[in-house]
Parts: structure tokens; C-alpha cells; sequence
């Protein structure tokens, strides 16, 4: 096999795209990795790792702030938005750096350019490198890019996106987001601890509408308590420029006055500049490609992972789609599951949700289970000085297998593993009831509400719903 000819060449350096490479190539198979950018992707440069460090630095003043409920007393605190953004990058740089070092470890040829196909076998890349490669498999991973609306123009000084904003280094007084969702959220809960004024802006009845009516109302209540505006079931109708910030024109009649703005609204597969209409791939309305539960497109020896597909935009659903298409590149029987995909929201309470919400089951009149357990019955949230929120579950009524759960609250991300672990295992209530929790830890909470569900509650009153 020539330096130009590989088993597998995979389009696109994020999660999933770099996981994809290193399995291969533990298998033994020759593998090209082509990135036009940095290697990481949306994840690592612009989406889950910068924005976790910059809520981790309002996460530490949270904990500055509150100290005398510990009986420690702080004079002065103070912060700077620019050393935040340095630290943040920094971060980047360093994960950036030892991803580039894992990946030539495994002997992966890493390609900087901008690949297109020329043929189902063949890819052209252009940039740093300039030149052609053929691969008996090919996988794309292309990633996504934020949404954009005609009547809002982005023009990343006044109005910003979720890439650009990640850039700020000087701190507004006041700001719109344009737009409800998880990315919209986490910028509004990091910015309001800053002690700016924000505006949420959603078009539907709640922020995190699609999330279940109980964790969108708490979060609103916690929001409002924090000084945010929430402005649902309202639409910005144009955004224009003003000597000293923006005007914002809602449906309402409504015009808010603001420094900047975010729009975040959503994000898009990145799919263009492909050439996929020469191999004539199959795609779907808003340019995702479409796949099957191997990941692979219409064209036999062409899969695609990750926000290209256009299913769950989130890095961890990469990588285990990567590992699918892999897989079965190989001959090994392997399907994508998409029933216990945990989706993790880290605002201020966290939010995590895994597998079938409790309005999901209402809506299918499924004959299940739902209980509720929260934080204020839990010792450990108590002494964290952490007692806003909840965890639920929903079990089938008749199995008593457990179909999906959440948790708003303290360290939610990290709770939430032990029920994805039980939906993808068809894990039963009374297996996790059975097995010991560590006391007191914030896990105790699964155990109670599991209980509830039974009739046996041990740390709640029998017969009170919440």
C-alpha cells in the first residue's frame, strides 16, 4: 500500500472522528485523519471543553461567594472575564496538544486540509495540504456549525454566536440571548454570576422546552432568582445596532435595549463543500446525511458519526458512533442505540437526563412508574449547602425495569452514569435497591426514589408526591 492509499480515511478531527481513527488503527489498519482546523473539533475549540472551563471559573466564585455558610470569611473577591478566557485557552492549547500526540502515538497520518470527495474511494484536500488520497472505507465527521436566521445578522461585535463569544474578553453590562436551549442556557449561567444582565429570549412556552415541564421550571425559578428575564413564547422579529449597543424588536411590540447579543438557536450539519451530490449519498431536509444503525450512508463504503447525521449533536454520542461504524468496517456485528444517551445541561443547578422522560411517557400513556425524590430529603445536599433539586425515575410498571431517569442538582453529570448504565443493562429497580450506596453521597438519591416507586420509601413520607 503506497503512502497515498489507506484502509481508512476519516473527514474531520473531533470526537468522534479521532476515536474512529484510534480504534482502527489498534486493529491494525492503515488510517489517514484529515482536519481542516484543530484537532478536536466543536467539542475541544469551541463547544463542551471551553465552555465547562469558563463555567467551572463561576462554579469556584459560587463557592467563594457562599463561603460564610461555611463559617469562612472572604473580604474581597474579585475577577477578571479576560484571565477566564486565558485560562480557558490554555486548557484548549493543552488538551489540543496531547490529542495530537495520542494520535501519532497510534501511528495515525494526521492530513491538515479541507477534504472533498472526487470520487466514492477518493478524497481531495486542500490547504496546509495540498493532494490526493484513496481509502477502501471512508468515514465523515465533519462536525456542525451554529444556526443563523435571516432577519439576525452576526456579525461577532455586537451580535455574537456561541464560537465568537467564547472570544470576549471584556465584560458587557447587559445581553440578549436569542434563544432558549442548552447552549443559550449555559452561556446565561455563566454570565449572570458574572453579574450581567441577561435576557432569555425562546420562541416556545419554556426555556428547555423539549426537556420535561418540572426541570424547565425549576430552572427558570432559579434563573429569575439570579435576576435573569425570561421572555418564552417570544419572537425577535430584528436586532439593529445602536451608538452604544443593540435594540431588540420582539413580536410583543416589545424593544429591548442591550450591550451584545448571543444567538443561539440551534446548530447545523456541516455538510457542505463535500461533494456528496456527485456519490449521490442520501440526505435529509436540513443537510444532515442519512445513515442506518451501522452508521452507514447510502453509499456502501461511506459512514458518517457525529452532528453531521444531525441526530444527538453531542460529543460522547460521536464517539460511540464512531466505534459502530468501526466496527462493522471490520465485520464485526455492531448496532447504535440511541435509547440510553445521557444529555447533560451544566447550568446552575446542573441538569442530566437519560433514556424516557416522565412527559414523554404521559404523552405515550405507557403503563409505567414515576417517582420523584428531592435534594432538601438527602443529607449530603445538606451538608454541600446544595438542596435545590430533584432526581425522578421512570420505571415500567409491570417489569419494573428501569426506562429513563433525570436529576437537576448537584453534580447531575455525574449521577446520571448510574442510570444510563442500568437502561442500557435493562437494569430492574429492585437490582439498584439492592446494591449498597456509600453513605452519605448524592447517589442515595436514585436508591430513594427507586423505593418510591415500590411503596417503600425509607427517607420520605409514604404516599406524598411531589
Amino acid at each position: 500500500m503506497s503512502d497515498k492509499n489507506f484502509d481508512l480515511a476519516i473527514i474531520g478531527g473531533g470526537p468522534g472522528g479521532y476515536s474512529a481513527a484510534i480504534r482502527s488503527a489498534q486493529m491494525g489498519k492503515k488510517v489517514a485523519l484529515i482536519e481542516k482546523q484543530f484537532l478536536g473539533g466543536v467539542c475541544l475549540n469551541v463547544g463542551c471543553i471551553p465552555t465547562k472551563a469558563l463555567l467551572s471559573s463561576t462554579d469556584a466564585l459560587d463557592i467563594i461567594k457562599k463561603a460564610d455558610t461555611f463559617a469562612i470569611h472572604v473580604e474581597k473577591v474579585s475577577f477578571t472575564l479576560e484571565g477566564m478566557i486565558e485560562r480557558k485557552d490554555n486548557i484548549v492549547r493543552d488538551l489540543r496538544k496531547g490529542l495530537e500526540g495520542l494520535l501519532l502515538s497510534n501511528k495515525i497520518q494526521i492530513i491538515k486540509g479541507k477534504g472533498k470527495f472526487l470520487s466514492k474511494n477518493e478524497i481531495e484536500i486542500t490547504g496546509q495540504a495540498n493532494e490526493k488520497i484513496s481509502a477502501e472505507n471512508i468515514i465523515i465527521a465533519t462536525g456542525s456549525y451554529p444556526t443563523e436566521i435571516p432577519n439576525i445578522k452576526v456579525d461577532h461585535k455586537k451580535i455574537y454566536n456561541s464560537n465568537s463569544l467564547l472570544c470576549l474578553k471584556k465584560q458587557p453590562k447587559s445581553m440578549v440571548i436569542i434563544g432558549g436551549g442548552y447552549i443559550g442556557c449555559e452561556f446565561a449561567s455563566f454570565y449572570t454570576r458574572l453579574g450581567v444582565k441577561v435576557t432569555i429570549i425562546e420562541a416556545l412556552p419554556s426555556i428547555l422546552y423539549s426537556h420535561g415541564k418540572d426541570l424547565a421550571k425549576l430552572l427558570s425559578g432559579s434563573f429569575k432568582a439570579e435576576g435573569v428575564d425570561l421572555k418564552a413564547a417570544t419572537k425577535v422579529l430584528k436586532c439593529e445596532e445602536t451608538a452604544d449597543g443593540i435594540e431588540v424588536y420582539l413580536d410583543n411590540n416589545e424593544v429591548i435595549k442591550s450591550e451584545i447579543a448571543l444567538l443561539a438557536v440551534g446548530r447545523k450539519p456541516l455538510t457542505q463543500d463535500l461533494n456528496l451530490d456527485a456519490l449521490n449519498i442520501q440526505m435529509g431536509k436540513q443537510g444532515e446525511i442519512i445513515v442506518d444503525d451501522q452508521m452507514r450512508t447510502s453509499s456502501p463504503n461511506i459512514f458518517a458519526i457525529g452532528d453531521v447525521i444531525g441526530k444527538w449533536m453531542l460529543a460522547h454520542t460521536a464517539v460511540h458512533e464512531a466505534l459502530v461504524a468501526v466496527d462493522t468496517i471490520h465485520g464485526i456485528e455492531s448496532k447504535m442505540d440511541f435509547s440510553a444517551v445521557p444529555a447533560v445541561i451544566f447550568t446552575k443547578p446542573e441538569i442530566a437526563i437519560v433514556g424516557l422522560t416522565p412527559d414523554k411517557a404521559k404523552e405515550k400513556n405507557m403503563d409505567v412508574e414515576i417517582a420523584k425524590f428531592p435534594f432538601t430529603a438527602l443529607g449530603k445536599a445538606h451538608a454541600l449547602s446544595e438542596k435545590k433539586g430533584f432526581v425522578d425515575v421512570v420505571i415500567d410498571k409491570k417489569t419494573k425495569i428501569i426506562l429513563g431517569a433525570q436529576a437537576i442538582g448537584p453534580s447531575a453529570s455525574i449521577l446520571i452514569a448510574e442510570m444510563g448504565l442500568a437502561i442500557t443493562n435493562k437494569i430492574t429497580a429492585n437490582a439498584v435497591i439492592d446494591t449498597i450506596h456509600a453513605h452519605p453521597t448524592l447517589p442515595e438519591s436514585w436508591q430513594e426514589a427507586l423505593l418510591i416507586t415500590l411503596n417503600r420509601p425509607l427517607n420520605f413520607p409514604p404516599n406524598l408526591k411531589l
